[in-house]
């Protein structure tokens, strides 16, 4: 059976990690068509792209940080994001909790994990657009 293809927008302040992240995706078979680094660029692009789901880092260059700007995101567009941190701590995620994201994975995660939390914006209904 084949997996469907998420269109997905990466927010991530560190390239590498992005990137790494963009080409596991991508062997992965989701369409990654643009990473960026900052609030202002992610609600741009969501805005243009309406990608299926947003990965969103909570710590991002810019004056929001992650957790805003999904929100916003989620306003304007209803987008939800998954979120990917290094933070596990309580405040932090009830923060996050807060906006009912899709989920999150605390980095390092493995590409099965990533891949599993994906397609459950698919396999849940409630969760799409």
């Amino acid at each position: 059976m084949n997996e469907p293809k998420v269109r997905i927008l990466i927010v991530e302040d560190e390239v590498l990690i992005a990137m790494d992240i963009q080409e596991k995706l991508i062997a992965l078979g989701h369409d990654v068509p643009v990473t960026v680094d900052n609030g202002a660029d992610a609600i741009k692009f969501a805005a243009e792209l309406k990608p299926d789901l947003i990965l969103m880092d909570i710590v991002i260059k810019g004056d929001m940080d992650g957790i805003e700007t999904a929100e916003k995101i989620k306003n304007l567009y209803n987008i939800p994001s998954l979120f990917l941190t290094a933070y596990d701590n309580q405040s932090v995620l009830e923060r996050v909790n807060k906006i009912k994201p899709l989920g999150y994975l605390i980095k390092p995660f493995d590409d099965t994990k990533l891949q599993d939390v994906v397609l459950e914006l698919y396999i849940n209904p409630s969760l799409k657009k």
